[in-house]
């Protein structure tokens, strides 16, 4: 009978009992003993595995190609090959060590070549990015703005709709075609991160070697090492191991631009809502949070810097629940409820400092900085939230609240845990509470099964509520998600861009009409410099719109500083106004506390 136990044991002293030239060797050959389903005996004679035991996938084989894949499902884990000491108690926070390997040193291959980023997707992967840069660089790497100069490329991936792996599919072949023709002696490394590299690790590795080494988004600390690993062997690597507690709170992440006025600062990781559409939790894990101690210190150190705005970001970011031992902050236990009408399919947790507490304790830290949070779910929404949002100048009056869909059947389809009316009740009791709310949101088109009914659905709620802003997109069915092992994709494609045009029609029509009441009135822009395309002065609102400026007052501005305007025109998708001047967004809300118009 085979022993997974002793067969990983077994495969950890091999590991640390030569040195690192000959690792990825005998790492490959060590584990795919077990991955063939035999195990070496003594005397050099092979015994068969039973299949159920055997680790079917620690590495897996293309060709002559093999792969070394570090995963939850099976294959040693990665800390039997990844000793990692104990942080010790106060010990000094943001150093992004990676991680530590008793027999690879942190300078086997990177120290002092060059890393070229590409970021696609959301703004959690701008995040990880420059987390992952952080960690890069601890490690002796360094980052170039030019591809041809790199060492070492890497795609931060999405998975979320197929048209988004389509684009990295693309890339790959790109990238191969440079390395084989225009630089084939001195190609680069390729590495695919984030959420597609969870969700296609072993097709990425087997894809006609266009891919060396793949990570997930709970393993960047560990890509120095595997790059290392890569590098030793003609083997593809992957870590895509997802955690239960990694949010990389002691890491300060390396900003992707400098020179940026406002950041996204992650709060939390992970999902639990399992919507039956969505990937996320899959490709993202459960949901933790950071400890609130580090993320109040970290916005700190932004106001310090000189950051005008800061957005918390999370996957579900107001469903944040921290349970740390805070030194500086007692729990205050409120804003735990879920918004009146709604349900969630798991048992949630009681206890810990919620979302409420931590937006009341960023908006203290600097009067002068804005702070934004993306991307919420409704269900999360309790009065306390509410309040504090009303109750401090600082934070922004717009609400991201995804619908989704219009139809309550479809909504159940989706697993959304609200009806039609709870969301537009919500609506209703949002703006009561804050009269000059305004609300983004995403919709999907031609989800499994919906009818013309229920399409008619959602365009009237969206008639109905008027949007701001909009996300808007045709269904895409993913892999492993709950709509994929009970649901049909039977929505026709030309019914999908029908129905999404119709939507995306919808929008404009209301949000035309919607923006129409701030022209003639007065508002706080941060100006944030000059458009790349046109290189026209432009900032953002306290509501989530873009404004466009003119004006003799910008000769006085600088990216930062806060200008009093003159709403002259209104489009469904940004402002224009005049700049008339310079303030502070202090003196703004004394100067004018209340809107100028009413509940719309």
């Amino acid at each position: 009978m085979f022993n997974r136990s002793a067969a990983v044991t077994r495969t950890y002293r091999l590991l640390c009992s030569h040195d690192s030239r000959h690792l990825a060797r005998r790492v490959s050959t060590a584990a795919n003993a077990v991955s063939d389903g035999t195990s070496a005996a003594s005397d050099g004679t092979s015994t068969p595995l039973d299949g159920a035991s055997a680790i079917e996938k620690a590495v897996t084989r293309s060709g002559k190609r093999r792969h070394l894949i570090f995963n939850n499902r099976n294959g040693p884990s990665l800390q039997h090959f990844l000793a990692q000491p104990q942080r010790e108690p106060g010990a000094a926070a943001n150093a992004a060590e990676p991680d530590e390997v008793p027999y690879m040193a942190v300078s086997d291959w990177g120290q002092g070549r060059k890393y070229y980023v590409e970021v696609y997707g959301c703004q959690m992967n701008v995040s990880d990015t420059e987390i992952l840069m952080a960690v890069l660089n601890k490690a002796g790497y360094l980052r170039t703005m030019d591809a041809a100069d790199a060492d070492v490329v890497f795609l931060m991936t999405c998975a979320i709709r197929e048209k988004a792996e389509d684009r990295i599919w693309s890339r790959l072949a790109q990238l191969k075609a440079q390395r084989t023709k225009t630089r084939p002696e001195r190609a680069p490394m390729v590495g695919v991160l984030g959420c597609m590299a969870e969700r296609l690790k072993e097709r990425l590795l087997e894809a006609d070697k266009l891919v060396d080494v793949v990570c997930g988004p709970d393993a960047y600390r560990s890509l120095p090492r595997l790059l290392s690993l890569r590098a030793m062997s003609a083997d593809g690597v992957a870590n895509v191991m997802l955690s239960a507690d990694e949010t990389y709170a002691d890491i300060t992440p390396v900003r992707l631009d400098a020179n940026r006025i406002s950041v996204h600062l992650s709060v939390m990781r992970g999902c639990n809502n399992m919507c039956s559409f969505c990937i996320v939790p899959f490709t993202r894990g459960t949901e933790r949070s950071r400890d609130i101690d580090s993320i109040v210190e970290e916005v700190r150190v932004l106001s310090q810097q000189g950051i005008r705005e800061v957005t918390l970001l999370g996957q579900n970011v107001n469903s944040y629940r921290d349970t740390s031992q805070s030194g500086a902050f007692e729990t205050q236990g409120y804003g735990a409820d879920l918004s009146r009408g709604f349900s969630t399919i798991y048992r949630r947790k009681e206890g810990g400092r919620r979302f409420a507490e931590l937006l009341h304790r960023v908006a203290q830290v600097d009067p002068e900085m804005r702070v934004r949070f993306t991307s919420p779910h409704p269900k999360d929404f309790p009065d306390e939230l509410l309040y504090v949002i009303r109750d401090n100048p600082n934070v922004c009056r717009n609400i991201h609240l995804p619908l989704q869909s219009g139809s309550t059947s479809c909504l159940e389809r989706m697993r959304r845990g609200y009806s039609r009316e709870a969301f537009l009740d919500l609506v209703l009791h949002i703006r009561k509470v804050i009269p000059d709310v305004t609300f983004s949101t995403d919709v999907i088109a031609g989800f499994c099964g919906e009818t013309e009914a229920e399409h008619a659905d959602t365009v009237g709620v969206m008639r109905e509520v008027g949007f701001d802003m909009a996300f808007m997109f045709a269904y895409s069915m993913r892999e492993r998600t709950h709509a994929h092992r009970k649901f049909q994709d039977d929505v026709p494609a030309d019914a999908k861009a029908r129905r999404l045009q119709e939507i995306i029609d919808t929008f404009h029509v209301t949000a035309r009409k919607r923006n129409q009441r701030f022209v003639g009135t007065q508002g706080l822009v941060l100006y944030e410099g000059l458009t790349k395309r046109h290189a026209r002065p432009f900032g953002s609102d306290d509501h989530g719109h873009k404004v466009f400026l003119n004006g003799s007052v910008l000769a006085d501005l600088k990216p930062g500083d806060y200008v009093r305007v003159f709403i002259d025109s209104a489009t469904s998708a940004s402002l224009s106004a005049t700049a008339i001047k310079k303030t502070t967004l202090s003196a703004y809300y004394q100067q004018f506390p209340q809107p100028e118009f009413g509940v719309a």
